[in-house]
């Protein structure tokens, strides 16, 4: 490859790095909208592990069902465990509750 080709090759890479930001950014702008819309939350996060009949994942539970009735949302990372009491909790309780979650490819397989 000359020397031409490399720099124009390196300059269209750099160039779409540049314009990552703004999606970057727009998924920020996205995302607090809807989580404006919300209201008030209490975020619970904890091992995605803990087994339904571990003590932790009990308490983590009433917790959350304490926090909504409290007049509260419940914010989780939506994956099983200590946020799966959080939203099941929170669920119990009669109130809002939102999994929030990201793609981690070391953790998540795809299913189909």
């Amino acid at each position: 490859m000359t020397h031409e080709k490399h720099h124009k090759r390196w300059n269209e890479i750099k160039t779409n790095d540049s314009w990552a930001i703004f999606k970057i950014m727009g998924e920020f702008v996205y995302g607090f909208e809807k989580m404006s819309l919300i209201g008030p939350c209490v975020s619970i996060f904890g091992s995605a592990r803990t087994k339904p009949e571990d003590p932790n994942y009990i308490l983590a539970e009433k917790i959350a069902k304490r926090i909504v009735e409290a007049g509260y949302g419940v914010i989780t990372g939506g994956g099983p465990g200590i946020m799966e009491a959080g939203n099941k909790g929170a669920n119990l309780g009669g109130g809002t509750s939102v999994g929030l979650n990201i793609e981690l490819p070391f953790e998540q397989h795809d299913c189909t």
